[in-house]
């Protein structure tokens, strides 16, 4: 299958080239950047020279629907939802790693992502792609919604204990931390050098467009309206995202009866992996892989559970979850071109 990238020179694009390129059933196909088309791809990423001879080009819903099998969109928020339904009424099929169809409330995204919303013909199609959680419903999609980082990180790491109804739904706390590449390649005072190096910086706190993802999931999942204290911080390394997560258990469950039903939750999930007691995952440890890695602990004194859990952010939490999502969409093993061992140190 011929894939084609939209927002071809972001770090999310990239990440899809560096997959599709060991894909067995999928090749790269037209990509697009409207700022550098009639550039060739390795002039915006010299590592490639010798490697992926791709000249960029504008979009043009019409040719790309022609030319290609499967659209992903690496644009930013508030681009993708102005595409997306030209290359849906084209009979596509689109992995949109945007945030601009996760939300099903138009009202909602505009106030947290603060543009406007696509029109609800368009996010009544779209599926959420988290992978591990939807694949029967990925399967039948058009147009599947790539999770955030954060969520996918957040979402896979509190679903288990929340579903079975083990926790106080009130009392979920979470500490995220980010490399600097989810901010994207774009030149901020945010991702600057001398700002973030040797520094780690708290940012968006109660306002992040993420909080009302994660909320969402839960709330289907569980069935209980569920709000939550979300935290971001930005911290000096290039990949990775952590969550630390803090949750009151409503009954007296111990450590070991915790990671019992973690194992049994993802028994049949290649990508998560649940740490065995007493040991805590770290971002390197998931570097250039689509894992998610979580470890857990019961704290007897204040019966309250603390999840770790990390993911590398370009990967899992972008381009990985993409391909992991084509793979469903097909039928092809879930680990195909995904099964890389992860990157160390």
């Amino acid at each position: 299958m011929k894939a084609a990238i939209i927002g071809g020179t972001g770090y999310g694009a990239i990440e899809l080239i560096r997959l599709i390129q060991n894909h067995p059933h999928l090749e790269i196909g037209t990509v697009v950047s409207n700022s550098q088309s009639g550039t060739n791809f390795s002039d915006s990423y010299p590592h490639l020279s010798n490697i992926v001879n791709i000249s960029l080009e504008k979009f043009d819903a019409e040719e790309i629907s022609k030319q290609n099998d499967i659209v992903f969109l690496a644009t930013p928020s508030g681009v993708s939802s102005k595409l997306v339904p030209e290359l849906i009424d084209k009979g596509i099929k689109v992995i949109d790693l945007s945030g601009d169809f996760r939300l099903r409330s138009q009202n909602e995204y505009e106030t947290w992502y603060k543009h406007t919303a696509p029109a609800e013909e368009y996010l009544s199609k779209a599926v959420y792609g988290l992978s591990e959680i939807y694949p029967e419903k990925i399967k039948e999609a058009d147009l599947i919604a790539n999770p955030g980082c954060y969520p996918t990180a957040t979402t896979l790491g509190l679903l288990p204990i929340l579903k079975a109804n083990l926790a106080d739904k009130k009392s979920i706390i979470i500490d995220a931390k980010s490399g600097v590449s989810g901010a994207g390649r774009g030149l901020s005072l945010t991702s600057h050098f001398a700002e973030i190096n040797e520094n780690i910086k708290a940012y968006k706190l109660g306002a992040h467009q993420h909080i009302p993802e994660i909320e969402q999931v839960l709330k289907d999942e569980t069935g209980s309206l569920i709000t939550v204290s979300f935290s971001t911080h930005l911290v000096p390394m290039n990949r990775g995202i952590m969550i630390t997560a803090y949750v009151n258990l409503t009954g007296n469950i111990s450590t070991s009866e915790v990671n019992e039903l973690y194992r049994e939750f993802y028994e049949n999930q290649p990508f998560v992996r649940v740490r065995p007691i007493g040991i805590y995952p770290a971002t390197k440890e998931v570097q250039g892989s689509n894992y998610c890695d979580i470890g857990l602990h019961v704290d007897p004194r204040t019966n309250r559970l603390t999840i770790v859990s990390v993911i590398d952010n370009l990967v899992k939490g972008a381009a990985g979850q993409a391909i992991q999502n084509v793979n469903i969409m097909n039928n092809w093993d879930v680990t195909t071109g995904l099964d890389s061992i992860p990157m160390y140190p």
